[in-house]
C-alpha cells in the first residue's frame, strides 16, 4: 500500500511538472491565432513557422548566441578567479580569513539592483556599454563568490597530505594543482559551472540595463515581442522552449557531479 502511494504522488508529481513544458511546447506548435481562439490540448494545425522564424529573423537568433557567449565567459572567469582564492581559503589560514570569507559572500546577498547604478555609470565611462565582456563581469560580482565558497567546501574534503606528499615527490604547484587536485574535485568544478551557467543564463535586470542593440541576450529579446498587432504568443512560446534546451542538456551532462554535492553536503 505504502508503494502505491509513492507511485502516485511520484506520478503527479511529474505530472505537475512538466505539464508547463508541454503546455509551452504545443503552444510553440500552433498558430497566434489559434492560441488566441480555441482551446486545445494539441495543435489543431501543427506548424513549425515560429521556429523557422527563431532561427532566421536578426532580431532573435543573436540573442542566444549573446547569452551563449555571456555563460562561456562567465564560467571560464569565474572558475580561473574561483580556483586558486578557494584553494587559498581551504588550506591556509590567516589573520581575518573568515572576515574575508564572510564578506565575499555577502555579494551573493545583495539582489542585483543594488549594483545596478554603479555598473551603469562606470561601463558608460570607459566605452564599455552594450559590449559582451560588460555583462559576463557583471555577472562575476555574483558568480564567483558562489563559486568560491562551493569549491571551497569541496577542497576542504581533500586530506592536506595529498599536497604534502605531491611536494615531496617534486611537483611544483601548478603542475599539483592540474595534474593531481583538479580531477579529485572535478565534481565540485561541475557543481560551479552548472550554477554560473544558470545565473548568467536566466538574468535579466543586469543584462537588460547593460545593453541596448548589439549585445542584448535572449531573455531581453523575449521581453520585446509586442508588434502592432500585439503579443506573438507563439513565438514567445517557441523562445522559451529554445531557451530551456541548453540548461536542459547541462543539467544531463553534470547531473551526477551535482548529485555527489548534494551527497556530500558541499551544495
Amino acid at each position: 500500500m505504502g508503494s502505491k502511494r509513492r507511485y502516485i504522488f511520484l506520478g503527479l508529481w511529474l505530472v505537475f511538472l512538466m505539464l508547463p513544458i508541454y503546455w509551452l511546447v504545443m503552444m510553440s506548435l500552433k498558430t497566434n491565432q489559434e492560441i488566441l481562439s480555441t482551446f486545445t490540448l494539441w495543435p489543431q494545425n501543427l506548424t513549425i513557422d515560429n521556429y523557422v522564424k527563431i532561427f532566421t529573423d536578426s532580431t532573435w537568433y543573436p540573442g542566444y548566441l549573446n547569452s551563449t557567449l555571456y555563460v562561456l565567459m562567465n564560467t571560464v572567469i569565474s572558475l580561473t578567479v574561483a580556483l586558486p582564492a578557494a584553494y587559498a581559503f581551504s588550506r591556509y589560514h590567516f589573520l581575518g580569513d573568515k572576515h574575508l570569507f564572510f564578506w565575499l559572500l555577502t555579494n551573493i546577498m545583495a539582489p542585483p539592483a543594488v549594483f545596478l547604478l554603479p555598473f551603469f555609470e562606470l561601463y558608460q565611462s570607459v566605452g564599455l556599454y552594450d559590449t559582451h565582456i560588460a555583462v559576463a563581469l557583471a555577472h562575476t560580482l555574483f558568480t564567483v563568490p558562489l563559486a568560491v565558497w562551493i569549491l571551497e567546501g569541496f577542497m576542504s574534503g581533500v586530506p592536506k597530505e595529498i599536497d604534502e606528499t605531491a611536494y615531496l615527490d617534486g611537483y611544483s604547484w601548478p603542475r599539483f594543482f592540474l595534474t593531481i587536485f583538479l580531477p579529485l574535485i572535478r565534481s565540485g568544478v561541475g557543481v560551479t559551472a552548472f550554477f554560473g551557467f544558470m545565473f548568467s543564463w536566466v538574468e535579466l535586470l543586469l543584462a537588460r540595463t547593460l545593453t541596448s542593440t548589439e549585445a542584448k541576450p535572449i531573455a531581453v529579446t523575449m521581453t520585446r515581442t509586442v508588434s502592432a498587432s500585439g503579443l506573438d504568443w507563439g513565438l514567445l512560446a517557441t523562445a522559451g522552449v529554445l531557451t530551456l534546451v541548453p540548461g536542459a542538456l547541462v543539467i544531463w551532462f553534470v547531473r551526477k557531479h551535482i548529485a555527489r554535492g548534494f551527497a556530500l553536503g558541499r551544495v
